[in-house]
């Protein structure tokens, strides 16, 4: 099958959407599948330096801005076009992401969503003339719901189904300001009327979007995510210092100054000496006064000196992280739609401890790997915590778990062949 995949970059940092996406069209070739990935906004941050391809940025963050500010300045000349979506650019650009108001994210959101009548509707057709260059698609894939709003004009032009993953997009859409908030929601659903299928991370957010968009249960399948088991491996032995480690984004919706005060918590009563946290994970620009906030607290504490701090680590090096702790966890605040560091935690033979919450309990009940908690709680994931510290023997029969389950039914060949059912069960138009 001819299938073309539009991403979202995020310009500067990895993000479990992203690694996502790419994961799946590394794995549809590897099944003999002629896959595309098509990078929007920002340029794709990949862990694999040989997924980097030369297609072209579209729908560029600049562009989409200077569109939704001034549109005037829609048809701006293909030269100029050319240096609004460099990636050089775009990364620098990204670095300023933190400075975008919430009016002018609302505003945008809403005019992506009209697509063909939204100021961006340009730049869409910019993408269609491309696309219409390339081998037709037999299926458009979508990298999320914010995205719907290209389906209509798509469809007329490159006459393929479209499917649309369902990989979080709730919580970007409830942290906009009043009216933008209701609006995309409301036109959200409209546009999704437009879609041929679902693929859900999740059942949990799958259940989730039905409701909110009104969504009939047989246009979503569930297709979990998987992670390429061979780049993880565990330690041949167990880390001799006790360590707690966590594996996101360094933002407060992941819930990392909840694991500070469980740590916090866990070296005041010092029931495992020596215990140490260790924290990864993408940071951007707009991360770091929160990262402050938490460095100011442990030195208060008197103990910087028994946290190591490693953002936006590479492939190679977060297997090495992971391989060096007793246990992982992400408390976030929200309910997460899947939670990819779990699966890399627990392929690596590392049990978790995770909020019950979101996906969690779902997740957790199909790999065994781990534990739950009361969520927003610094002395219930304490007690957790503790739980797998001091029992060793327990820690390690939760992790081993998880790594069997892992490779069983959470590796990319696994999401692959579920993704080609989907795809292959649409009929192409004619």
């Amino acid at each position: 099958m001819r299938i073309i995949q539009l991403t979202p970059g995020t310009g500067n940092y990895y993000c479990g959407s992203c690694l996502h996406d790419q994961a799946l069209v590394r794995a549809l070739r590897l099944r003999g599948h002629d896959a595309l990935l098509v990078p929007l906004y920002l340029p794709s941050v990949t862990e694999d330096p040989v997924a980097h391809s030369a297609v072209p940025i579209f729908l560029s963050g600049l562009s989409v801005f200077l569109a939704q500010k001034f549109p005037a300045l829609q048809r701006v000349p293909e030269w100029l076009n050319r240096v609004l979506r460099s990636p050089a650019l775009l990364r620098q650009v990204a670095r300023l992401a933190g400075l975008t108001s919430p009016r002018d994210l609302g505003e945008s959101t809403l005019s992506m969503l009209r697509g063909e009548s939204g100021h961006q509707a340009h730049e869409l057709d910019r993408l269609i003339q491309w696309l219409q260059t390339q081998a037709p698609p037999d299926v458009l894939y979508l990298s999320n719901s914010l995205l719907s709003g290209m389906a209509r004009r798509l469809k007329e032009r490159l006459h393929c189904p479209i499917v649309c993953a369902l990989q979080g997009e709730d919580s970007f859409l409830d942290g906009l300001p009043e009216p933008y908030r209701q609006q995309a929601w409301e036109l959200l659903a409209q546009r999704c009327q437009e879609i041929d299928h679902f693929m859900a991370i999740s059942q949990y957010f799958g259940d989730l979007m039905r409701g909110r968009l009104g969504l009939d249960a047989s246009r979503v399948s569930v297709v979990y995510p998987g992670i390429a088991v061979n780049e993880f491996a565990p330690a041949p032995t167990a880390p001799l210092i006790p360590t707690i480690g966590f594996l996101a984004r360094m933002h407060p919706t992941k819930g990392l100054d909840t694991l500070v005060d469980a740590f916090i918590l866990l070296r005041k009563i010092n029931t495992v000496p020596g215990l140490r946290l260790r924290i990864a994970g993408a940071q951007t620009g707009a991360d770091a006064r929160y990262v402050q906030t938490l460095e100011k607290k442990l030195i208060g504490q008197r103990l910087q000196n028994e946290v190591d701090w490693l953002p936006n680590l590479d492939l190679k090096t977060k297997a090495e992280f992971l391989r060096s702790l007793t246990v992982l966890s992400v408390p976030a605040t929200y309910g997460e739609a899947f939670g990819l560091y779990v699966l890399e935690a627990l392929a690596t033979g590392v049990p978790v401890v995770q909020p019950r919450h979101g996906a969690f309990a779902e997740v957790l009940a199909q790999t065994g790997g781990g534990l739950l908690c009361d969520p927003d709680s610094p002395k219930a994931l304490a007690e957790r915590l503790e739980e797998l510290l001091r029992n060793p023997f327990r820690a390690h029969q939760l992790g081993a778990a998880g790594c069997v389950a892992v490779q069983q039914k959470f590796d990319t060949t696994v999401m692959a062949q579920k993704t080609e059912t989907v795809f292959q069960a649409l009929e192409k138009p004619l």
